[in-house]
């Protein structure tokens, strides 16, 4: 969830929609965003909406852990009414941070009944938390499983502790093992690691020992993502002085190119640029739902939201927004309407990086016009593009923006 906000127009103080919006909730898959901000320590490459404990200055409500899921439900029932009696199943819950597992499992627990008790879990739901390794026992994730929630994606980075220490991770590279051993102990259906590469002083050995690590845990899924370095974070800063140097281009992608051969070869397939799963029922659907244009409520400080061509995002700061949802208000600080053009432009955006790619129709006549130079580059699949599809190659996987930027004209 990033630390800043877009430009948009003012949201209704009561979160009301347009009515050519809500006749068209429900057509489109749905589910929720939670977004967790608290951290125990700020990583130095976040760019995230997240405070630590010294950041807010103490336990306000909802600006507390032991207060924050009275607030996040406070808000999802403002979404009922918001959306009205209209049937709207949710396909996935996804709690993301921050670190939600700092929260109490039972609170984590409690929001995912009351999505359920208000709009209605589908059978088989995905039900996600993101977790620090550190931040879980055995204990807390069998209690997490037993309140409904059934896949957990942990926040690996990486096995090697020099590379750590730089991130700012404060976890032992040796307890990751032991989470997800104790994830399907537990009963989770899915498991999911995260890793992030071309970190100052990370070799490509290195590199190639968190991949063999992070595989050695068998995971059913796993994120691999290049470091950026985000103006206004601590590591911005640190490299402007000269402390740590910026990433390489060449360094990410001989790193890409390496997970991609060590995760093929270990049986995972690609099916979005920087996401590979075990099997496709392994894909992360939330994300997915992101991907491919359906509707989300996202709940807590700085959240985005989209329902039917409505996007708008939530204040920022969870003080100012538990105030808002007290106060029976929308915690939504701006909005922006969706034109047809800006989500075909979205679109080619999103499903570009897609494994089963674009439809060729979606693209106008600029990026048509495009399409044959960007196979003889070797970026697009001939084969694909035959059949009606821009699937991206290898290759064109490294250059997934610019043939975005050639697609968009």
């Amino acid at each position: 969830m990033p630390s800043t906000l877009p430009e948009g127009e003012p949201a209704p103080a009561d979160g009301s929609l347009p009515e050519a919006a809500l006749e068209r909730v429900g057509t489109r898959p749905f589910g929720f965003y939670v977004h967790v901000p608290f951290c125990t320590v700020r990583c130095g490459y976040c760019d995230f909406n997240t405070y630590t404990a010294s950041d807010l200055g103490g336990a306000v409500a909802g600006a507390s852990r032991s207060t924050y899921a009275d607030v996040a439900v406070a808000e999802i029932r403002q979404a009922r009414k918001v959306l009205g009696d209209v049937d709207v199943p949710v396909q996935t819950v996804f709690f993301g941070g921050g670190t939600p597992t700092l929260l109490a499992p039972a609170d984590l627990a409690r929001i995912v009944a009351v999505v359920d008790d208000e709009f209605g879990l589908v059978e088989g739901a995905e039900v996600t938390t993101e977790s620090n390794p550190d931040s879980v026992d055995a204990a807390a994730l069998a209690g997490l499983r037993e309140g409904g929630l059934n896949r957990v994606s942990f926040g690996m980075q990486s096995s090697v502790p020099h590379v750590l220490r730089v991130l700012d991770r404060t976890h032992d590279p040796d307890r990751v093992p032991l989470v997800v051993r104790w994830a399907r102990e537990a009963g989770f259906d899915q498991v999911s690691v995260d890793l992030i590469y071309g970190t100052a002083g990370e070799s490509m050995t290195d590199w190639s020992d968190s991949l063999a690590s992070a595989l050695a845990c068998q995971p059913d899924h796993l994120s691999a993502y290049a470091l950026i370095v985000e103006e206004g974070t601590a590591l911005a800063r640190q490299v402007r002085r000269g402390e740590v140097a910026m990433t390489d281009d060449d360094d990410l992608a001989d790193k890409y190119l390496a997970a991609d051969e060590a995760l093929k070869a270990a049986g995972m397939g690609w099916y979005e640029v920087s996401n590979w799963a075990r099997a496709p029922e392994a894909a992360c659907r939330h994300n997915l739902l992101y991907w491919t244009g359906g509707d989300w409520w996202g709940v807590g400080p700085g959240a985005h939201s989209h329902v039917s061509g409505v996007r708008w995002w939530n204040v920022k700061h969870p003080t100012a927004y538990a105030g808002r949802v007290g106060r029976g208000l929308s915690p939504a600080h701006g909005r922006e309407l969706l034109h047809q053009e800006d989500r075909r432009v979205e679109r080619v955006l999103l499903e570009t990086r897609l494994h089963q790619g674009l439809p060729v129709d979606v693209l106008d006549p600029v990026g048509r016009a495009a399409l044959p130079s960007l196979v003889d580059r070797g970026l697009v699949g001939a084969g694909a593009l035959e059949r009606g599809r821009v699937v991206l190659t290898t290759h064109g996987r490294l250059l997934a923006d610019a043939v975005v930027r050639d697609l968009l004209g």
